[in-house]
Formats: C-alpha cells, structure tokens, sequence
C-alpha cells in the first residue's frame, strides 16, 4: 500500500505541519491574510506603550497613532499588510470597548455626587451642540465633526474609539481627530494647573474641572497631579463617571446613522428624496461590541470582577486601543490630511474653549468655585 504521507497530499500535510502557525491557518485561511498586518500593528503598538511609559503626558495610543503615520510614511505597507492593518483597526478597536466597560461601575457615578452630575451633562451638550454649529460653519466634513466632539466633550480617544464603528468613519477622520484632541490634551496639561491657581480653585472644584474639560485620562492624572493629590484622586472618579456618557451618545448615533441608511435606501428604491423611515428597534441600535461594554460594566457593578482583575485589564484595554490607532496611523494617507485643512485643528480649539468655560460657568453658578 503507498504510503499516505508520500503522496502529494500527504506531503502537503507534512509541510504545513512543520511549518509555525501553519495548521491554525489552514483551519482559519482569513487569519493567515491578516495575520501580517496584525503582527506588524502590534509591533507598532509595542513601540508606542514603551514611549508612553517614558512620556506619560502623551499615553501609548497617541504615540500609536504618531508611529504608525511616521511607519506610513517611510514605508508605505503593501496590499499583503492590508487585510490586518484593516482587522486591527475595527475588530480590536470594538474589542477594546468591551474591555473599558470593565473598569467602570454605576456607583462611581453615585461616588462623585449628583453635585457633579450637571457639570458633566451641560458640558457634554454645549459641546455637541457647538461641534455641530461651529464644525458646519467651518467646512469640516459630519463624520469628522462628530469624532472630534465626542473626542472633546467625553474622554479623548476612548471615546472616538467608541464612535468609530457606530458612525464607520473613515481611518483618516480618525487619525486626524485623535491628533486634534492630543494638541488640546497637552494645552491643558500646560494651562490649567495655573489658571486653577489663579481662580483660587480648591482641589475637589479643579478636579471637577480637570475631569470635566481634559479628555485622555492619562492628560486628566497629569494636570490634576500637578495641581493636588485630592484633587488627581476626584478628578479621576469624575472622568470615569464622564465616561458612561459613552452609551446614550453610541446609542443615539446608532439611531442616526439607521435612520439615514434607512432613508437613503427608501428614497433609492421609490425615487423620492426624503422618504421616511420605518420603526427602528432598539435591541438593533445596540451594536455587539456596545452589547459587551454594558455587560461587562453591569458585571462589575455587581462586584465580580475581582479588583486584582482591574489594572489587568486596564492596561488591556490601552493596549488594545494602541494597537487599534497603531493599525490607523499606518492605513492613513498624509495627503488625505493635508487635503483635509487646517479646518478641524480649528474646531478642535474652539471646542476645547468652549467646553473648558462650561465647565467653569457651570461650577460657579452651582457656587462650586
């Protein structure tokens, strides 16, 4: 009898048995596409964590980003990286969403009082409604408008990370709005330490402040350490609280762009502009990864996630943001960006004005300052 792993294919079988990895992807043949991609991400992604632990200020996922865009411009990955690049840049950015909802918790929203509840909540409207009024004015493009609002008036790159998937924003929107929200975190590092000394802020009013008006926690620990210890520890509370802001916002895009696509395919099919949508059920504005987040934060709400889980998964759940913004920076185009304008730097720092004097206004009339 001729012996099976002589013949061509057991031959076949033999190689790819020797052969790293292999087997996993011939099992799995779209995980052999991306696998390249992904790797050379996560290589990124390596490099970037190094250099935000060396400068804090800046945070792995800004650095990701910078490196990636640096990596794209110097060697441009060929179409072999793209299937990867593309994968990290969705899959393990709706990923890291599902993580982030285990380092939040409903009580710490009763934690940092109902006082600091309003603050939070007209920041965030004047916010969006100003990315709305001063972005059209602008020029500047919905998708864009709205990642840098979000980005602004919630948590920085967390919540653009969120948002992306939602709305399917462009690699490029997302690159230039992460950028855009980064040049205003490290404004703020640098100014608002000294105007809180300057309005005789206590520590628990600058921390409301810094939690409310600086986006990336690694910039709100910056400005509010070197303001206080109480209050870095109070404006860290409040910026996770500030962070569940995440779901009605997700939802409510979710709703939007549903009831555009519904729109436009209606008026594609009867040939009449403005044909209005159908209902829309809710359980299908909840996309999976949205899903996972609330799970995991109802989770840990109840206390099961064990508190040696938390830095764990934390420090996952940056990781896998870098990894996500490392995979963006390398599929952005510069020209794209330059052809883009100065438009959106500019909606950028009217919002980080806005926001910061809204949550300044706000303090005061609460008779928090």
């Amino acid at each position: 009898m001729k012996d099976a792993s002589l013949s061509p294919s057991g031959t076949t079988r033999l190689a790819t048995a020797r052969r790293p990895g292999a087997a996993v992807a011939a099992r799995f043949p779209g995980f052999a596409a991306r696998l390249p991609g992904l790797a050379l991400a996560v290589g990124v992604a390596l490099v970037a964590t190094a250099l935000g632990r060396l400068v804090p200020v800046l945070g792995g996922p800004v650095c990701g980003i910078v490196l990636g865009v640096l990596v794209a411009v110097a060697v441009r990955p060929g179409a072999r990286m793209e299937p990867g690049i593309t994968f990290a840049g969705r899959g393990v950015l709706q990923a890291a969403v599902v993580v982030l909802g285990a380092q939040l918790s409903l009580g710490q929203v009763l934690r940092v009082g109902i006082g600091s509840l309003p603050v939070m909540i007209v920041t965030l409207a004047v916010c969006l409604a100003a990315a709305y009024g001063i972005g059209r004015r602008l020029g500047v493009v919905r998708d864009l408008r709205t990642l840098i609002g979000v980005g602004t008036g919630i948590c920085g790159a967390s919540a653009i990370a969120a948002v992306t998937p939602v709305i399917g924003a462009a690699e490029a929107e997302v690159a230039y709005a992460v950028s855009t929200i980064f040049v205003f975190n490290i404004a703020a590092v640098l100014t608002f330490p000294a105007l809180g000394h300057l309005l005789g802020m206590g520590q628990h009013a600058f921390g409301l402040f810094a939690g409310t008006a600086v986006n990336d926690m690694s910039s709100v620990v910056a400005a509010a350490t070197t303001y206080g210890g109480p209050a870095a520890d109070y404006a860290v509370v409040v910026k996770l609280a500030r962070t569940l802001l995440i779901i009605p916002i997700c939802l409510g895009l979710a709703a939007l762009a549903r009831r555009r696509a519904r729109t436009a395919d209606a008026a594609a099919d009867v040939g009449v502009p403005g044909v209005p949508p159908g209902p829309v059920r809710v359980g299908r504005l909840v996309p999976w990864f949205l899903a996972g987040f609330l799970v995991l934060a109802a989770v840990n709400s109840a206390g099961l996630v064990p508190s040696a889980a938390r830095a764990p998964l934390s420090t996952l759940a940056v990781f896998l943001i870098t990894v996500a913004l490392s995979a963006i920076g390398l599929s952005t185009e510069p020209a794209k960006l330059r052809r883009t304008g100065p438009a959106p730097l500019l909606l950028g720092g009217c919002l980080w004005l806005v926001v910061s004097a809204t949550s300044l206004g706000v303090q005061f009339l609460a008779r928090y300052l």
